[in-house]
């Protein structure tokens, strides 16, 4: 008896319509399952080579030493990624200057867009497979429900046709019912979970590299400025001649 009611009964015992919502349930589980292994071990990676980087960052004697590990290639993270493109940026800028369309408005302005879209693109990256997780765990419960629905509907069709609700009629339709209500359940709540958990995480991470850029956006504007203030300065010591004192006739020289 317990070998005829077991699950593999239950499974032979699915028509058309719950064979159908059972494989789309398998289908979410496993496509949520997918994103939420890849996306775990790709944020954990992206952290440990964030950490490494921001090290070394902070630890350069200039921004020129930190271009020169960037061009060799180490830009394995988001954070690298935007301080290259911040100071290729600021590169282009002081050997183009205004003569290029996207440099209008100023150096400033054309770090600070730069800036700006890498941290949008980072966003739209991090964001990839989000609505998938997101849809698994909002739809399987309705889906599991629709199954337990018509399991339901089969039990009582069972009832309908003997004319008794003995348990032998009914027991594989509301086994049925009772196995979509838990696959639902079993696809829902991880991919509830692991969607709260990578938002979360998404914004910590971005926070963090909003910061990075102000911080980059501070270090490469004070630089450039402080730059063009030494030549001005250089430029005024050279321009501006050095005026003796007018003599007054009669009186000493000291």
């Amino acid at each position: 008896m317990e070998k005829g009611l077991g699950f593999s009964n239950f499974i032979t015992q699915l028509d058309g319509v719950g064979m159908t919502v059972l494989m789309l349930l398998l289908t979410l589980s496993v496509a949520s399952w997918y994103l939420i292994l890849t996306k775990s071990i790709s944020n954990l990676l992206a952290g440990r080579r964030a950490d490494a980087f921001l090290k070394r960052f902070w630890s350069a004697g200039s921004l020129q030493e930190v271009n020169s590990t960037l061009n060799e290639g180490s830009r394995d993270n988001a954070f690298a990624q935007l301080a290259h493109l911040a100071m290729d940026a600021a590169a282009d800028s002081e050997k183009h200057g205004l003569q290029k369309l996207a440099a209008g408005g100023g150096a400033s302005e054309f770090i600070t867009r730069v800036l700006r879209n890498g941290l949008d693109q980072e966003a739209t990256r991090v964001e990839n497979g989000l609505t998938l997780i997101a849809s698994a765990g909002s739809a399987a419960p309705y889906i599991g429900l629709f199954g337990t629905v018509w399991g339901i509907y089969h039990a009582l069709i069972q009832i309908g046709l003997s004319g008794q609700g003995t348990l032998d009629k009914v027991a594989g339709p509301v086994g049925e019912a009772l196995i979509m209500t838990a696959l639902g359940l079993a696809v829902a709540i991880p991919a509830v979970l692991a969607y709260n958990t990578f938002v979360r995480r998404n914004r910590i991470w971005l926070a963090r590299l909003d910061a990075f850029a102000h911080d980059l956006f501070v270090l490469i504007a004070v630089g450039a400025k402080t730059n063009s203030s030494a030549g001005d300065e250089r430029q005024l010591r050279v321009v501006v001649p050095v005026v003796a004192p007018a003599v007054v006739p009669g009186e000493r020289r000291s």
